[in-house]
């Protein structure tokens, strides 16, 4: 298998992620557990950049915000389609790559609490890159969406022929709602569930079953 030097997160905030137990967890299981944990706080692509000056090696990082939509300028990486967001990604050498996670891991999540998305409407709030990236995932599986207003508008992108007017939502989901466990909008669906997570949270939470997926 192979293994880079540092693995981990960047962003902010990052205090609350399970991102690096999660890599030590799976580096056990493979039996790379000689790899260095990194949490890089960064509120911009330039401390980003700056932190990784004394990581000398291969690098896995998952990327939360606000560095985004940084990576596609800053370093020449290409996003999924209508997403426009990285959140994955691997330094090898001095070449970077990345993708998108967030809407393979919602799915997945869906799933494991026993929602299948094909042919189900999920009502979603807000159109920052976790929404355009559920949203193409959701509608890519056979979903159905109504958009609702939140800080954003959901642009237009490869869901558009999935939204519709109206109808009973099996599923709502704020993407407005602030990191660390940041409350939800009450949204009309039969189940409402969060991605946002905080200190504390329990294996049985929404938020932590995504991020595990992922």
């Amino acid at each position: 298998v192979n293994r880079p030097a540092f693995w981990g997160i960047a962003g902010y905030p990052i205090s609350h992620s399970l991102t690096p137990r999660l890599f030590s967890l799976v580096g056990d299981h493979l039996g790379m557990r000689t790899v260095q944990k990194v949490f890089l706080e960064a509120r911009n692509i330039d401390e980003f950049k700056k932190h990784l000056e004394g990581l000398d090696g291969d690098v896995w990082l998952s990327c939360t915000a606000p560095l985004k939509h940084s990576p596609n300028d800053r370093l020449g990486i290409s996003a999924p389609q209508g997403v426009n967001a990285i959140n994955q990604l691997m330094r090898t050498g001095v070449e970077w790559s990345g993708t998108n996670t967030d809407g393979t891991g919602f799915i997945l999540a869906c799933r494991q609490i026993g929602i299948e998305p094909s042919g189900n409407i999920l009502r979603i709030r807000g159109g920052g890159s976790a929404a355009r990236a559920i949203a193409a995932a959701w509608a890519t599986v056979g979903g159905l969406l109504i958009p609702e207003s939140g800080r954003r508008q959901l642009v237009s992108g490869p869901w558009d022929n999935a939204v519709v007017g109206g109808g009973e939502a099996a599923l709502g989901v704020d993407l407005d709602a602030k990191p660390g466990g940041g409350g939800s909008t009450p949204l009309d669906a039969n189940i409402q569930v969060s991605i946002s997570y905080g200190d504390g949270a329990g294996t049985g939470e929404f938020a932590v079953i995504m991020v595990a997926a992922q």
